[in-house]
């Protein structure tokens, strides 16, 4: 016979030991980890930071190819909505010609019985039977006949503002995570600059500040021709530029990103080139380090970075969050890639 006796509890003096050596434990595993685990150093930092620019360079990059492709899908939304009520309001004159036209008819004597029966329904099953169109007047087939494209042309207008609709709300959710992304990043580059000491902090600002070269200094940039003349009235108005604060998403004329500072340039020129790096690397002839002349654009780091070549090795670019438009030495700015000539 099977026992129904409780089993015994453990006694208050075996739990709190037990609650001790577990928390004792703990406490030696987050102590290794942190023995494991050092405070990076201020150089460890700034290349995890430049990294994390980097992606957020790139996911900026798809935003705003995502925003340019959002503000194109809603014009082409608003003129497809326009054609449809211009389009709606024809049709609506066409059916009052034929209305009209079934007025004069009773009153000489009574509505053709095809003509009355369009005017309850659609006509396009009427359109298509021969024996309906024998019984109708030329003027009537005529009226019928525009109608019935009026109409065909209209559906597909509308179809195609509903498909562009569902486009449209495809691109805001892109955009909202790649919104997210960026500032996913920008948020723990932070983070990372967060754990540097205020001298560290210092020294690295002090980089910066060298870096970022003022509008009024002085850079020597050689005698170089310019790749066109169109190329360097670009270059000329990215200098005006210069001492503009980097922000992501940027296209002027208060702030820029690197791509977006290229884009007003060019605008600036009368030369139309599109929003994003990875689009922009085909807007032109690409070529080698060796071929670069003023006005031409250099891309870096995986297409995560474009700025402007304006001679003896020099770039003019918005470099990244916490910079401003500037000048800079190739060297100093990754993985060159290539240069692009714009027509």
């Amino acid at each position: 016979m099977a026992s129904h006796r409780r089993p015994k509890q453990p006694s208050r003096t075996r739990v709190t030991v037990l609650t001790a050596t577990a928390a004792a434990a703990v406490a030696l595993t987050s102590q290794g980890a942190a023995q494991a685990a050092p405070k990076p150093s201020k150089d460890e930092v700034k290349s995890k930071v430049d990294k994390l620019y980097e992606d957020a360079g790139l996911a900026t990059d798809k935003y705003n190819g995502a925003k340019e492709k959002q503000e194109k899908l809603e014009k082409q939304i608003d003129d497809l909505q326009d054609k449809v009520a211009r389009g709606q309001e024809e049709l609506n004159d066409l059916r009052d010609g034929l209305g009209s036209l079934a007025s004069a008819q009773y009153r000489s004597g009574g509505i053709d019985p095809s003509l009355q029966l369009f005017l309850s329904s659609d006509p396009d099953s009427y359109l298509d039977k021969a024996s309906t169109l024998d019984q109708l007047s030329g003027k009537q087939v005529e009226a019928l006949k525009k109608i019935q494209k009026k109409q065909r042309d209209l559906a597909q207008q509308r179809k195609e503002a509903a498909g562009k609709l569902d486009d449209l709300a495809d691109t805001r959710k892109e955009l909202g995570r790649k919104k997210k992304e960026v500032q996913g990043k920008l948020g723990e580059a932070q983070k990372l600059l967060n754990t540097l000491t205020a001298k560290e902090k210092q020294e690295l600002a002090a980089k910066e500040k060298r870096a970022s070269r003022a509008a009024g200094d002085r850079v020597e940039l050689g005698k170089e021709a310019p790749a066109s003349n169109r190329g360097a009235a670009a270059l000329s108005a990215a200098a005006t530029q210069l001492g503009k604060p980097y922000v992501s998403g940027g296209s002027g004329p208060n702030s820029y990103d690197c791509s977006g500072l290229t884009q007003w340039a060019y605008a600036q020129a009368d030369v139309s080139i599109t929003r994003t790096t990875y689009t922009q690397q085909n807007d032109g002839t690409k070529i080698g380090r060796s071929q670069l002349k003023p006005g031409d654009l250099v891309f870096f780091n995986n297409l995560a970075h474009v700025g402007f070549y304006a001679g003896n090795g020099q770039v003019l670019h918005a470099p990244k969050p916490g910079a401003v438009v500037r000048y800079e030495a190739m060297e100093y700015l990754g993985n060159f890639q290539f240069g692009v000539r714009v027509a």
